[in-house]
Order: C-alpha cells, then sequence, then structure tokens
C-alpha cells in the first residue's frame, strides 16, 4: 500500500478533553456520561489513517478465502486469540465520517461511535486541524482507519417490552425511547475492549440496478480499505500478522444496496487484498441463508 493521505495520531485521554462530543440529543449525552461514570481517564494512542481509492492492476486472487457467515450483529468479541492476528470492524459510514454521531439517530454508523465515544472526538479533532474527515470525496472512496478505540458501553436495541423498548432502539426509535429505557438499554463495559475500525462509505443505489462505474467504485473502496487494514496491521504486529475483518450487510440499509452484491463484492475485495479471515455478521439465520 502507498503511504495514507494523513496518519494522525492522539492521546485518548488529551483527545476527549481538547475535543469533547457535541451532542444534539439528550440520549446521547446519555449514553456518554454512562460510558464515561466514572470521569475521563482512559488512556492509549489512538492512530487515525486516512486513504486514497486503489486498485492495482491486474489484481491477483488467491484461490481461497477463509470465511464465516455469523446469524448475529457485532458482539465485538475476538475469534482468535493469536498474538499475531489484528481484528477490524467496518463502520458502515458516511461519506462524512461519524457526522450523525450527535444526533437523535441510531443507525449501525451512530450506534458504533456510542459504544466507542472517543469516536465522536476523533471527528471533532480532525475537523479542528482542518483535515477531510471525509470516507470519500470526488476522486473516490478515501477509507478512514482508526486503531486502538475503547469499547465502553454495550447498548440493546432488540424489542424488549418488559424493558420499555417494545420495538426496540434501532433508528429513529432510539430518540423517541424513554431516557430510562435507554438506561435500562445500557450497560458499562468493565474493563473496556479495544477495537479498530474501518470507516467506508457505500454509494447510495436506491433500489435501481448497480451500473459498472458504481460497482467498480464500491469493489475500489472495500479493496482500498482491507489493504489498508492488512498494511496496519502488519505495522503492529509484523510481516506474518492475520488481519480479519468483521463485516456485515454493508450499504443495505438507507443506502439501498443489493445485499448479494455487496456481499460479493466485499468477498472479492477481501481476498484480492489478502486477508485473512472475513467474518460477515448478517444478523439472523434469513441473513445467513442470503449470504
Amino acid at each position: 500500500m502507498p503511504e495514507p493521505l494523513y496518519r494522525e495520531i492522539f492521546d485518548a485521554t488529551s483527545l476527549l478533553l481538547e475535543h469533547p462530543p457535541q451532542f444534539r440529543h439528550p440520549h446521547k449525552a446519555t449514553l456518554f456520561q454512562i460510558a464515561y461514570a466514572q470521569g475521563v481517564a482512559s488512556g492509549g494512542r489512538i492512530e487515525v489513517t486516512r486513504w486514497a481509492q486503489q486498485v492495482d492492476e491486474p489484481i491477483s486472487l488467491p484461490r481461497s478465502l477463509a470465511a464465516d457467515i455469523e446469524p448475529n450483529f457485532y458482539d465485538y468479541k475476538p475469534v482468535s486469540d493469536a498474538r499475531s492476528s489484528l481484528e477490524w470492524h467496518v463502520n458502515f459510514a458516511d461519506p462524512r465520517l461519524f457526522c450523525a454521531y450527535g444526533s437523535g439517530l441510531f443507525a449501525q454508523d451512530e450506534m458504533q461511535v456510542a459504544e466507542h465515544p472517543v469516536l465522536a472526538s476523533v471527528r471533532e479533532a480532525l475537523l479542528s486541524r482542518g483535515l477531510a474527515a471525509r470516507t470519500s470525496d470526488e476522486t473516490g472512496g478515501t477509507p478512514i482507519l482508526v486503531g486502538n478505540v475503547e469499547r465502553r458501553i454495550e447498548v440493546a436495541t432488540n424489542p424488549d417490552a418488559a424493558a420499555g423498548r417494545p420495538r426496540g432502539l434501532y433508528g429513529n426509535r432510539f430518540a423517541a425511547a424513554p431516557i430510562e429505557a435507554i438506561r435500562r438499554a445500557t450497560r458499562q463495559i468493565e474493563p473496556p475492549t479495544l477495537s479498530n475500525i474501518i470507516a467506508m462509505a457505500a454509494l447510495s443505489c436506491g433500489s435501481a440496478d448497480s451500473t459498472e462505474n458504481e460497482i467498480e467504485y464500491i469493489f475500489g473502496t472495500a479493496y482500498t480499505a482491507f489493504a489498508a487494514a492488512a498494511g496496519e496491521s502488519i505495522r503492529a504486529r509484523g510481516p506474518s500478522s492475520q488481519t480479519i475483518v468483521h463485516t456485515g450487510f454493508w450499504g443495505c440499509g438507507a443506502f439501498g444496496g443489493n445485499r448479494r452484491l455487496m456481499v460479493a463484492l466485499q468477498a472479492l475485495a477481501a481476498r484480492a487484498a489478502k486477508i485473512s479471515r472475513l467474518v460477515l455478521h448478517a444478523g439472523d439465520s434469513a441473513g445467513v441463508e442470503e449470504a
């Protein structure tokens, strides 16, 4: 891989104190308060990189790809205990990195930021430095990787009438839920775990068939993101590192992507980028069958 468009290194505690999240909905502020109930005392080094879309010509594909399809959503539990392994989770990003984190929306992107609150400060810090907090621009996809981020809370979004969320909390239902239901749905993770995030934006395809140019863009974005993750894994773990990528039906919610096409393109991109293992979280048994 070439060098990233930028590489920024932050101390997590300083990042939170100097660039605090800006919440526009009280429920999001409540989640942050639960996450840091004992105060902002997190340490650690966070590394942020942004990558220009890159597709080598020609691309050689390994004969096979180690892959798992799981009937669940992200739980961030590692699937490998090897010291050489580094695991990454895809953020189904907007072109504007983490742009709705402070709103009442609670889709995949916003949920991931709420559970990893320092991601909100990453956005604020990049903007304050005049750096492009964008996962795509006029040149194509520009994925952003964020390494070594604390996951401090877990929020249950499943329907649970007894807990005050009869229709769940996902999407727009989060903002409409009573504050006590939000509190009951949230569990502090102690000690916090660490995640590595791949923020990449799919195209908004709507219900129409994807064009050849759109398919090239989607593949190029995923390939760039996965190859960057493989390169960053090598930097962190050495040349024998194993890169594991967790993803799902990327771009198939509000962006309207075709599930089978998006799975196929991600699998091809993972093969091209020589990812060690791809874990696709399909949500449920129906999703597993489709994937």
